[in-house]
């Protein structure tokens, strides 16, 4: 007896729909590096729906760092944030970078409706220890 290949059954049915998940508020975080600025977008729980930089955005180099590519990430991620439907987002900034200020501008004008801005750059309680006294 032999066994005759036949195709793999195969099940025949509607493909599933993408759930396209609808946010009114959400919420931005601002890496500020002096080398770099990363743009991040998170819905409330805290799950990234997206992200930008200026190196994802053409700037290459010393022109990464400067206030000008960080706005640019942040108009595209605020693109991304009304295609979820954000209106409102909080901003939680970190970092000494040059592109700090100018990128909240860069949302504002992106058409989200900044609620709140938060600081989140890590200060030194004491810091470190101090280099010896040289002895002459």
């Amino acid at each position: 007896m032999v066994k005759e290949k036949g195709k793999p059954k195969t099940t025949k049915g509607k493909a599933k729909k993408k759930v396209r998940k609808s946010f009114e508020h959400g919420h931005v975080y601002i890496r500020a590096n002096y080398n770099n600025t990363l743009v991040t977008l998170a819905d409330p729980d805290g799950n990234v729906l997206g992200w930008s930089s200026p190196g994802a955005n053409g700037y290459k180099g010393a022109r990464q760092s400067t206030p000008y590519a960080g706005q640019v990430s942040a108009e595209v991620i605020a693109e991304k944030a009304a295609s979820f439907g954000m209106k409102t987002v909080d901003v939680y900034v970190k970092g000494m970078g040059p592109g700090r200020d100018q990128t909240i501008r860069g949302l504002m004008n992106g058409g989200l409706e900044i609620i709140s801005i938060a600081d989140r750059t890590r200060l030194p309680h004491g810091g470190c220890r101090p280099a010896r006294t040289r002895k002459v």
